[in-house]
Protein backbone atom coordinates (compact mmCIF):
# COMPACT_ATOMS: atom_id res chain seq x y z
CA UNK A 1 0.00 0.00 0.00
CA UNK A 2 1.39 3.35 -0.97
CA UNK A 3 1.62 5.96 1.82
CA UNK A 4 0.83 9.56 0.93
CA UNK A 5 2.34 12.36 3.01
CA UNK A 6 1.27 15.97 2.94
CA UNK A 7 3.57 18.86 3.68
CA UNK A 8 2.11 21.83 5.48
CA UNK A 9 3.75 25.20 5.91
CA UNK A 10 4.33 26.42 9.45
CA UNK A 11 1.95 29.32 8.82
CA UNK A 12 -0.84 26.95 7.76
CA UNK A 13 -0.29 24.78 10.83
CA UNK A 14 -0.36 27.84 13.04
CA UNK A 15 -3.63 28.89 11.44
CA UNK A 16 -5.16 25.44 12.00
CA UNK A 17 -4.09 25.41 15.66
CA UNK A 18 -5.49 28.92 16.09
CA UNK A 19 -8.86 27.81 14.70
CA UNK A 20 -8.93 24.76 16.96
CA UNK A 21 -7.97 26.85 19.99
CA UNK A 22 -10.64 29.43 19.21
CA UNK A 23 -13.30 26.73 18.86
CA UNK A 24 -12.31 25.22 22.20
CA UNK A 25 -12.29 28.65 23.85
CA UNK A 26 -15.75 29.39 22.48
CA UNK A 27 -17.01 26.06 23.77
CA UNK A 28 -15.57 26.81 27.22
CA UNK A 29 -17.20 30.26 27.21
CA UNK A 30 -20.58 28.75 26.32
CA UNK A 31 -20.20 26.32 29.20
CA UNK A 32 -19.44 29.21 31.54
CA UNK A 33 -22.48 31.10 30.28
CA UNK A 34 -24.78 28.13 30.91
CA UNK A 35 -23.36 27.70 34.41
CA UNK A 36 -23.84 31.39 35.25
CA UNK A 37 -27.41 31.46 33.91
CA UNK A 38 -28.17 28.40 36.04
CA UNK A 39 -26.81 30.19 39.10
CA UNK A 40 -28.93 33.28 38.43
CA UNK A 41 -32.03 31.15 37.94
CA UNK A 42 -31.59 29.74 41.44
CA UNK A 43 -32.22 33.16 42.97
CA UNK A 44 -35.30 35.38 42.96
CA UNK A 45 -34.44 38.53 41.08
CA UNK A 46 -33.21 39.87 37.75
CA UNK A 47 -29.49 39.72 37.01
CA UNK A 48 -27.13 40.98 34.32
CA UNK A 49 -23.48 40.29 33.62
CA UNK A 50 -20.88 41.76 31.31
CA UNK A 51 -17.36 40.32 31.16
CA UNK A 52 -14.47 41.33 28.93
CA UNK A 53 -10.94 40.00 28.92
CA UNK A 54 -8.83 43.08 28.26
CA UNK A 55 -5.95 40.92 27.01
CA UNK A 56 -7.71 39.08 24.17
CA UNK A 57 -11.05 40.87 23.72
CA UNK A 58 -13.13 37.84 24.71
CA UNK A 59 -16.48 38.83 26.19
CA UNK A 60 -19.60 37.34 27.72
CA UNK A 61 -22.89 39.24 27.90
CA UNK A 62 -25.98 38.12 29.83
CA UNK A 63 -28.94 40.55 29.87
CA UNK A 64 -26.27 43.16 29.29
CA UNK A 65 -28.53 45.62 27.46
CA UNK A 66 -31.26 45.57 30.13
CA UNK A 67 -31.70 48.83 31.99
CA UNK A 68 -31.13 48.99 35.76
CA UNK A 69 -31.33 51.76 38.32
CA UNK A 70 -27.70 52.82 38.45
CA UNK A 71 -27.62 53.33 42.23
CA UNK A 72 -24.06 54.33 43.19
CA UNK A 73 -22.43 52.86 40.09
CA UNK A 74 -23.13 56.29 38.59
CA UNK A 75 -20.36 57.67 40.79
CA UNK A 76 -17.69 56.21 38.49
CA UNK A 77 -18.96 58.28 35.52
CA UNK A 78 -18.93 61.32 37.83
CA UNK A 79 -15.29 60.56 38.73
CA UNK A 80 -14.39 60.28 35.04
CA UNK A 81 -16.03 63.60 34.22
CA UNK A 82 -14.25 65.20 37.16
CA UNK A 83 -10.86 64.19 35.78
CA UNK A 84 -11.88 65.25 32.28
CA UNK A 85 -12.84 68.77 33.37
CA UNK A 86 -9.76 69.07 35.56
CA UNK A 87 -7.58 68.13 32.57
CA UNK A 88 -9.37 70.81 30.54
CA UNK A 89 -8.29 73.39 33.11
CA UNK A 90 -11.73 74.20 34.56
CA UNK A 91 -10.38 73.63 38.07
CA UNK A 92 -7.63 71.79 39.89
CA UNK A 93 -8.25 68.68 41.94
CA UNK A 94 -6.42 70.44 44.76
CA UNK A 95 -8.95 73.31 44.77
CA UNK A 96 -11.27 73.46 47.76
CA UNK A 97 -15.06 73.54 47.78
CA UNK A 98 -17.56 74.52 50.44
CA UNK A 99 -19.22 71.51 52.01
CA UNK A 100 -22.95 72.21 51.87
CA UNK A 101 -26.17 70.27 52.15
CA UNK A 102 -28.49 72.22 49.86
CA UNK A 103 -29.21 71.02 46.35
CA UNK A 104 -31.68 71.81 43.58
CA UNK A 105 -34.24 69.31 42.28
CA UNK A 106 -34.10 68.80 38.52
CA UNK A 107 -37.92 68.92 38.51
CA UNK A 108 -38.55 72.47 39.70
CA UNK A 109 -35.24 73.75 41.13
CA UNK A 110 -36.63 73.55 44.65
CA UNK A 111 -34.10 72.99 47.43
CA UNK A 112 -33.64 69.66 49.14
CA UNK A 113 -31.13 68.25 51.60
CA UNK A 114 -29.66 64.84 52.31
CA UNK A 115 -30.17 62.93 55.54
CA UNK A 116 -27.06 61.75 57.34
CA UNK A 117 -29.01 58.63 58.34
CA UNK A 118 -29.34 57.58 54.68
CA UNK A 119 -25.69 58.11 53.80
CA UNK A 120 -22.96 55.50 54.10
CA UNK A 121 -20.44 58.21 55.06
CA UNK A 122 -21.65 60.41 57.97
CA UNK A 123 -18.35 62.13 58.77
CA UNK A 124 -18.58 64.65 55.92
CA UNK A 125 -21.77 66.09 57.45
CA UNK A 126 -19.72 67.35 60.41
CA UNK A 127 -17.76 69.47 57.92
CA UNK A 128 -20.76 71.39 56.55
CA UNK A 129 -19.81 75.06 56.33
CA UNK A 130 -16.10 74.33 55.97
CA UNK A 131 -14.04 73.45 52.90
CA UNK A 132 -12.68 70.21 51.49
CA UNK A 133 -10.54 69.62 48.42
CA UNK A 134 -12.14 68.31 45.24
CA UNK A 135 -9.76 65.33 45.35
CA UNK A 136 -10.90 64.44 48.89
CA UNK A 137 -14.56 64.72 47.89
CA UNK A 138 -13.93 62.42 44.92
CA UNK A 139 -12.20 59.89 47.17
CA UNK A 140 -15.12 59.96 49.63
CA UNK A 141 -17.59 59.57 46.76
CA UNK A 142 -15.90 56.38 45.56
CA UNK A 143 -14.44 54.46 48.47
CA UNK A 144 -17.24 55.02 51.01
CA UNK A 145 -19.90 56.05 48.48
CA UNK A 146 -20.61 59.43 50.10
CA UNK A 147 -23.88 60.81 48.74
CA UNK A 148 -23.10 64.26 50.07
CA UNK A 149 -19.75 64.39 48.27
CA UNK A 150 -21.44 63.12 45.10
CA UNK A 151 -24.05 65.86 45.06
CA UNK A 152 -21.49 68.57 45.74
CA UNK A 153 -19.40 67.34 42.78
CA UNK A 154 -22.38 66.98 40.43
CA UNK A 155 -23.23 70.61 41.22
CA UNK A 156 -19.73 71.50 40.04
CA UNK A 157 -19.75 69.33 36.92
CA UNK A 158 -23.34 69.31 35.52
CA UNK A 159 -25.01 65.90 35.18
CA UNK A 160 -25.68 66.42 31.45
CA UNK A 161 -21.96 66.73 30.79
CA UNK A 162 -21.35 63.49 32.68
CA UNK A 163 -23.81 61.68 30.42
CA UNK A 164 -22.33 63.17 27.26
CA UNK A 165 -18.85 62.08 28.26
CA UNK A 166 -20.15 58.53 28.71
CA UNK A 167 -21.46 58.68 25.13
CA UNK A 168 -18.00 59.74 24.00
CA UNK A 169 -16.55 56.69 25.79
CA UNK A 170 -18.87 54.32 23.93
CA UNK A 171 -21.65 53.95 26.50
CA UNK A 172 -24.95 54.66 24.72
CA UNK A 173 -27.35 54.03 27.59
CA UNK A 174 -25.88 55.32 30.85
CA UNK A 175 -28.03 58.21 32.05
CA UNK A 176 -26.76 60.49 34.80
CA UNK A 177 -29.69 62.82 35.25
CA UNK A 178 -29.29 64.07 38.79
CA UNK A 179 -27.70 63.86 42.19
CA UNK A 180 -28.72 61.48 44.95
CA UNK A 181 -32.01 61.59 46.87
CA UNK A 182 -33.84 64.03 44.60
CA UNK A 183 -37.22 62.70 45.72
CA UNK A 184 -39.31 64.86 43.38
CA UNK A 185 -37.35 63.52 40.41
CA UNK A 186 -37.62 59.95 41.69
CA UNK A 187 -41.39 60.25 41.98
CA UNK A 188 -41.54 61.32 38.34
CA UNK A 189 -39.43 58.37 37.24
CA UNK A 190 -36.34 60.50 36.65
CA UNK A 191 -33.56 58.28 37.97
CA UNK A 192 -29.99 57.54 36.96
CA UNK A 193 -29.79 54.32 34.96
CA UNK A 194 -27.26 52.03 33.37
CA UNK A 195 -26.72 48.73 31.59
CA UNK A 196 -24.08 46.13 32.28
CA UNK A 197 -22.75 46.66 28.76
CA UNK A 198 -22.24 50.39 29.29
CA UNK A 199 -20.38 49.95 32.55
CA UNK A 200 -18.20 47.33 30.86
CA UNK A 201 -17.45 49.77 28.04
CA UNK A 202 -16.28 52.60 30.30
CA UNK A 203 -14.23 50.32 32.56
CA UNK A 204 -12.52 48.83 29.52
CA UNK A 205 -11.51 52.35 28.47
CA UNK A 206 -10.24 52.95 31.99
CA UNK A 207 -8.30 49.67 32.02
CA UNK A 208 -6.57 50.61 28.76
CA UNK A 209 -5.69 54.16 29.84
CA UNK A 210 -8.18 55.88 27.55
CA UNK A 211 -10.21 57.89 30.06
CA UNK A 212 -8.71 61.38 29.71
CA UNK A 213 -5.19 59.94 29.42
CA UNK A 214 -3.03 57.15 30.80
CA UNK A 215 -1.98 59.07 33.91
CA UNK A 216 -5.53 60.14 34.81
CA UNK A 217 -6.79 56.60 34.21
CA UNK A 218 -4.14 55.25 36.57
CA UNK A 219 -5.07 57.77 39.26
CA UNK A 220 -8.75 56.84 39.02
CA UNK A 221 -7.91 53.13 39.19
CA UNK A 222 -5.88 53.75 42.35
CA UNK A 223 -8.92 55.40 43.95
CA UNK A 224 -11.15 52.49 42.92
CA UNK A 225 -8.65 50.05 44.45
CA UNK A 226 -9.50 51.52 47.88
CA UNK A 227 -13.20 50.61 47.67
CA UNK A 228 -14.48 49.69 51.16
CA UNK A 229 -17.50 47.62 50.05
CA UNK A 230 -16.25 44.27 48.80
CA UNK A 231 -19.17 41.84 49.07
CA UNK A 232 -19.46 40.91 45.39
CA UNK A 233 -16.60 40.90 42.86
CA UNK A 234 -13.65 40.56 45.28
CA UNK A 235 -15.46 38.50 47.93
CA UNK A 236 -14.23 35.03 46.93
CA UNK A 237 -11.14 35.93 44.93
CA UNK A 238 -7.72 34.81 46.21
CA UNK A 239 -5.13 37.01 47.88
CA UNK A 240 -3.00 38.80 45.34
CA UNK A 241 -5.94 39.62 43.07
CA UNK A 242 -6.71 43.34 43.07
CA UNK A 243 -10.06 44.84 42.10
CA UNK A 244 -10.66 48.47 41.14
CA UNK A 245 -14.42 48.77 41.44
CA UNK A 246 -17.56 50.64 42.47
CA UNK A 247 -20.68 49.15 44.00
CA UNK A 248 -24.28 50.34 44.14
CA UNK A 249 -27.03 49.55 46.64
CA UNK A 250 -30.67 50.56 47.02
CA UNK A 251 -33.72 48.56 48.08
CA UNK A 252 -33.65 45.09 46.40
CA UNK A 253 -30.77 46.25 44.17
CA UNK A 254 -27.09 45.37 44.48
CA UNK A 255 -24.44 46.05 41.83
CA UNK A 256 -20.69 45.79 41.41
CA UNK A 257 -18.56 46.87 38.47
CA UNK A 258 -14.85 47.17 37.88
CA UNK A 259 -11.52 45.82 36.72
CA UNK A 260 -9.89 42.66 38.08
CA UNK A 261 -6.08 42.65 38.06
CA UNK A 262 -4.40 39.23 38.26
CA UNK A 263 -0.92 38.69 39.73
CA UNK A 264 0.46 37.67 36.31
CA UNK A 265 -0.51 41.03 34.79
CA UNK A 266 -3.73 39.94 33.10
CA UNK A 267 -6.84 42.00 33.69
CA UNK A 268 -10.50 41.74 32.89
CA UNK A 269 -13.61 43.85 33.31
CA UNK A 270 -16.58 42.42 35.18
CA UNK A 271 -20.01 43.95 35.80
CA UNK A 272 -22.72 42.29 37.90
CA UNK A 273 -26.10 44.00 38.26
CA UNK A 274 -29.25 42.92 40.09
CA UNK A 275 -32.74 44.17 40.85
CA UNK A 276 -35.97 42.87 42.39
CA UNK A 277 -33.95 40.67 44.75
CA UNK A 278 -36.14 38.43 46.86
CA UNK A 279 -33.36 37.91 49.39
CA UNK A 280 -30.71 40.62 49.34
CA UNK A 281 -28.03 38.63 51.15
CA UNK A 282 -28.52 35.47 49.09
CA UNK A 283 -28.55 37.48 45.86
CA UNK A 284 -25.31 39.18 46.87
CA UNK A 285 -23.67 35.85 47.68
CA UNK A 286 -24.87 34.41 44.36
CA UNK A 287 -23.16 37.21 42.44
CA UNK A 288 -19.98 36.76 44.50
CA UNK A 289 -20.02 33.09 43.50
CA UNK A 290 -20.43 34.04 39.83
CA UNK A 291 -17.46 36.39 40.14
CA UNK A 292 -15.34 33.46 41.30
CA UNK A 293 -16.62 31.36 38.39
CA UNK A 294 -15.43 34.04 35.95
CA UNK A 295 -12.05 34.20 37.69
CA UNK A 296 -11.65 30.41 37.51
CA UNK A 297 -12.52 30.48 33.80
CA UNK A 298 -9.90 33.14 33.05
CA UNK A 299 -7.25 31.24 35.01
CA UNK A 300 -7.97 28.01 33.12
CA UNK A 301 -7.53 29.54 29.67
Amino acid sequence: MKMIFFKYSSSLLSFIFLILFSCQQQSDLQTLEKSIVAEFEEEEGTFALAFKNVENGEELLINAQDSFHAASTMKTPVLMELYKQAAAGKFSLTDSMLVKNEFYSIVDSSLYSLSVDDDSEPELYSMIGSKRTIADLAYDMIIVSSNLATNILIGLLDAKKVTQSMRDLGAPDIQVLRGVEDIKAFEKGLSNSTTAYDLMAIYEKLATGQVVDERASEEMINILFDQKFNEIIPAHLPDGVKVAHKTGVITAVHHDSGIVFLPDGQKYVLVLLSKELGDFEKGTERMAKVSRMVYDYVMEQ
